[in-house]
């Protein structure tokens, strides 16, 4: 890995940009990220997913000077395209991802955000789509996350004056879901991932896929994928022992089965 870093310890990968002095996105780290994912998705040692940013940053953003290589209008929308495809696979993400968001998550680095699961921030960190300040818009599918955690006309607010905002308003308008002190943030973010990687890897992969439904598909729809799934997790390994378990009065022992 060139522009990530990545380290496994209880079933956590954390996952690190290091990629100074902003983190930005550029299409190398985007191809990078997707491989890694696709590592992860298949590694039992992995149950949760961390993201955060070295140095100042989580990530500033995309990578402007590789805005200036492309003439071509096809070869703009291209771009994009492979954003979005990116931070859909993250939202599509088997396993939960979660983002720890220091200093500032702004344009790429925000839809990158928007992409994960969970949203752990700093209270002085900054997040924002401030792409109309360069005569552009967001393009890796921040105008359609955006708008879906925080209303139409906040998100239009905050594109068309490309100002940011806090850390702790993030959490104000449901775009985060927690604002702790900089210094507690890997701290807070990685209780948060260990947590979680406790469950069933078979009730929290099965969670994603509804979560999702919830976003895309009819309430009656949805709730028939629930009854289906609720079946399956019923009668795995994992949901029997979780059951014996609690009959039992001990911590159960999940297998991802």
């Amino acid at each position: 890995m060139e522009f990530l870093k990545v380290n496994t310890e209880e079933l956590v990968a954390t996952v690190t940009f290091s990629r100074p002095p902003a983190n930005a996105l550029s299409s190398a780290v985007l191809k990078e990220l997707s491989k890694l994912l696709d590592q992860l998705k298949d590694d039992e040692r992995v149950r949760v997913i961390l993201l955060h940013g070295e140095g100042r940053f989580f990530s500033a953003g995309a990578d402007i000077k590789e805005f200036t290589t492309i003439g071509a209008r096809e070869q703009a929308t291209e771009l994009a395209r492979a954003g979005q495809q990116v931070m859909e696979k993250l939202e599509q993400f088997p396993k939960p991802v979660i983002a720890a968001i220091h200093g500032a998550a702004l344009g790429g680095g925000l839809e990158l955000a928007m992409g994960c699961h969970i949203r752990i921030v700093a209270e002085n960190a900054k997040l924002g789509l401030p792409e109309l300040q360069l005569g552009l818009i967001p393009g890796f599918a921040g105008t359609q996350r955006l708008t879906r955690y925080v209303g139409i006309g906040k998100a239009a607010e905050m594109m068309w004056t490309a100002e940011p905002i806090t850390g702790v308003e993030a959490v104000q308008w449901g775009l985060a879901n927690k604002a702790v002190p900089e210094e507690q943030l890997l701290q807070e973010a990685s209780a948060l991932a260990n947590k979680i990687a406790q469950k069933s890897p078979v009730s929290i992969s099965a969670t994603l896929e509804l979560l999702n439904a919830a976003k895309s598909q009819p309430f009656h729809e949805a709730v028939q994928l629930e009854a289906e799934l609720f079946g399956k997790v019923f009668v795995s390994e994992d949901g029997k022992e979780g059951v014996q378990a609690f009959i039992e009065k001990r911590l159960p022992q999940f297998q991802g089965k």
